[in-house]
């Protein structure tokens, strides 16, 4: 039988390197579709919490993840030897950029060591990480590939990106369009045959390239986007303009205008990392990215400018930033999510540390467990009245729902909106950004 007649028959075994945001969903989507998945990871307390049915991504509910551990189509395990037995296999591990903005791909590496290990005919290997165009064909064609074992016809490499929006209740992994891209167009064709299986929609392309430019494309337009409207966010602000009413009126027009609107920074996995992928890639190509890399510049700048408010705000009550006490609200990434990656709320809280606030925080959302936050000299706190009234001033940098923000205003001298809580509020408590 077939690798294809094996997934349409859902008699293939399936496995997802990668237990996280993008992983376990996926995981998950392939389970209740029919396949035997097993999920792979080398944080043992992942595959602990996965086989006792406890979720700890919010996508993904314990009692959707305790049906298929319980029926045995799911299970987890830290031992890639079981790849040897698997049809396919999914990468799905992170692609974090060094300090020199250059690419790190090191989790992909160490994935596709592993699978070499067990890489057998008729294989089928995705990958779904976010990366530099190439990297499917430059990076793990090489590893797989011998001469006596030749891509599209004995094993299937392709590119898939992933598309998780997370926290978002309307699209999720199973009904956002699947872009697909093989090495071979045989390799596009057993790939799309695993997602139709399981996924709403699926959109192959003519080739891996092309998809893992596809990602890179819808972050950096976002990415630019956003940087666009923080810049007149700035200048507004120079010009004494609302930003955010001129934004409101502008998103009135039925054509040509998409709104986007200005914040603290970009946060998480994606969106302030992904376009630097892209302009690396374009500048071993000899191309400078200079959109890329101001928006890049100008989004980066945002919590520098976010702690010159706080300043502004103190000014108001003749107090300096060294020596106040300074309340953030918010720090993960986004809304109602727990995830803190690349949050601009750590930038803003050092920031504030190193101009000499007594920096404390409150998120009843956010993982508190991450480490760039345990190495951060701020403390939680609640919002009693208590609490709000030893502060000299606060900032909302990320706009949690079920945070009591009347009261927040009430019990605090001074407070720098930058998420535009407070649309429609007037009080000269109030910064806006």
């Amino acid at each position: 039988m077939s690798i294809i007649e094996k997934l349409r028959a859902r008699e293939a075994r399936t496995a997802v390197i990668g237990l996280g945001y993008v992983g376990l969903p996926l995981a998950v989507e392939l389970a209740q579709a029919g396949y035997e998945v097993v999920g792979i990871d080398v944080i043992a307390e992942k595959v602990d919490r996965v086989n006792a049915g406890d979720s700890y991504i919010k996508d993904v509910t314990s009692e959707a993840l305790r049906e298929v551990v319980s029926s045995g189509r799911l299970k987890a395990t830290t031992d890639f030897s079981v790849l040897a037995s698997c049809d396919t296999v999914d990468i799905c591990v992170p692609t974090p950029l060094r300090k020199t903005r250059d690419p790190d791909i090191s989790y992909i590496v160490a994935s596709v060591e592993e699978i070499a290990k067990y890489v057998h005919p008729g294989m089928l290997v995705v990958l779904e990480s976010t990366t530099y165009p190439g990297t499917t064909e430059e990076v793990i064609l090489p590893m797989l590939a011998r001469d006596d074992f030749r891509v599209g016809e004995h094993f299937f490499l392709a590119f898939s990106p992933e598309r998780v929006d997370p926290g978002n209740p309307r699209f999720n992994t199973k009904n956002i369009p699947k872009v697909v891209g093989g090495v071979t167009p045989r390799c596009t064709e057993v790939a799309a045959a695993l997602y139709s299986g399981a996924l709403s929609t699926i959109v192959p392309v003519s080739s891996a390239k092309v998809a893992e430019t596809v990602k890179l494309l819808e972050n950096t337009f976002r990415s630019v986007n956003i940087g666009m409207v923080n810049e007149i966010a700035l200048m507004c602000n120079k010009m004494d303009i609302d930003v955010w009413e001129v934004i409101r009126a502008a998103a009135t027009k039925p054509f040509g205008f998409m709104p986007f609107y200005p914040g603290p920074g970009l946060g998480g996995h994606c969106i302030p990392i992904d376009p630097f992928y892209l302009s690396w890639k374009a500048k071993l190509a000899g191309f400078e990215a200079r959109f890329i890399e101001l928006a890049g510049q100008i989004n980066g700048s945002m919590p520098e400018y976010v702690v010159a408010r706080v300043a502004e705000a103190l000014n108001r009550h003749r107090k300096a930033v060294n020596g106040s006490r300074v309340l953030v609200v918010g720090i993960s990434y986004k809304a109602n999510i727990d995830d803190i990656r690349e949050s601009p709320a750590l930038d803003v809280m050092r920031l504030l540390v190193r101009s000499g606030a007594q920096v404390v925080y409150h998120d009843d959302v956010a993982d508190r467990r991450d480490h760039e936050l345990q190495h951060l000299e701020a403390k939680p706190v609640d919002l009693s009245p208590q609490t709000l009234a030893t502060c000299d001033c606060a900032v909302i940098v990320t706009g949690h729902d079920g945070v009591d923000y009347k009261a927040l205003l009430d019990g605090v001298p001074v407070l720098v909106d930058t998420r535009n809580v407070f649309a429609g509020v007037q009080s000269d408590k109030i910064v806006r950004l």
